[in-house]
């Protein structure tokens, strides 16, 4: 087994053993401080019962730590010029399975059933800035998958994340994630904690996943067309910004009519409603748009 790798001595040795150069367009900043990969082991509360699913690996550094704590490990790493990076670092790691290839084309179910798991299992992963949002919630649309998800991200993006109404810091982001998983911050990671530093600090994310959506609504997804109007522009008073968003197909008198059933004033904006305000005001929408089509239909057979 390898002593642990995060270490910028050791960190850079590696790399030079290998001549790997760092691809800044799959965001790969490495970790070289010791006590991140730690504490982001320990706030996923990792035990020998657990499988973790680890995305982008990297060259190891956090996927050493993740074996050392969980009974196995099963990485999904894009860069397939890794391969002798991580031979190289997780040797002696027998409870470590790299599956290669982009984790946002992976069928996850089938991937976990290919090596004899059976979920839930725990996700943890230091997230590319750049495609963060799109694997968080391809991640989150199958949280029955998972019984948590334990995350580095950019800092503002894990301030949006775990957000509450009336903050600047809520919005589009805070109201999807929060609907699916109980988001806490746990960890501030910063800059120097990296090789390359990136120009930003990052947060390590836990994101609880039990017991299904956080409310019930009639449709996920035009809950989340509601919210999406409502932060377009976040200026304008929530009627006037769900009557403006097209996708929707709501009037300015509808929207006041919702508003005012939901027991809303019309005039406020979408950043003062809770993510249970906005699964009501989503179902009487619904309804109302719905029941137009309904007598639309009506109307023409």
């Amino acid at each position: 087994m390898q002593p642990f790798l995060a270490d910028p001595n050791k960190t850079k040795e590696l790399l030079a053993r290998h001549d790997f150069l760092i691809k800044k367009g799959y965001g790969q900043n490495f970790l070289i401080d010791p006590s991140v990969p730690a504490g982001i082991a320990a706030a996923a509360g990792l035990g020998p019962e657990d499988t973790v699913l680890e995305i982008g690996p990297g060259i190891g550094t956090l996927t050493q730590v993740l074996a050392a704590a969980a009974g196995r490990v099963i990485a999904v790493e894009i860069d397939r010029k890794l391969e002798p990076v991580l031979a190289d670092s997780l040797r002696g790691f027998d409870n470590v399975t790299v599956v290669w290839g982009d984790i946002l084309k992976q069928d996850i179910p089938r991937l976990l059933a290919e090596h004899g798991v059976t979920p839930p299992v725990k996700v943890v992963a230091n997230l590319p800035y750049y495609i963060t949002s799109p694997i968080l919630m391809a991640l989150l649309k199958q949280a029955e998958l998972f019984s948590s998800l334990t995350v580095m991200v950019q800092a503002e993006v894990g301030e949006r994340m775990a957000a509450a109404p009336g903050t600047k810091e809520y919005g589009y982001l805070s109201v999807s994630v929060q609907y699916y998983a109980q988001p806490r911050l746990v960890l501030s990671v910063p800059p120097h904690a990296f090789l390359p530093q990136p120009k930003v600090s990052s947060a390590v994310v836990r994101l609880e996943t039990g017991g299904g959506p956080a409310v019930q609504c009639r449709d996920a997804d035009h809950l989340f067309a509601v919210a999406k109007a409502a932060f377009l522009q976040r200026r304008k008073t929530l009627a006037n910004a769900l009557a403006g968003y097209a996708p929707l197909g709501v009037s300015r008198d509808q929207a006041e009519a919702a508003l005012t059933q939901t027991g809303l004033d019309p005039r406020i904006r979408g950043e003062r409603l809770s993510l249970a305000q906005f699964a009501a005001l989503s179902d009487i929408l619904w309804a109302m748009t719905h029941q137009d089509d309904k007598e639309q239909k009506e109307t023409s057979s």
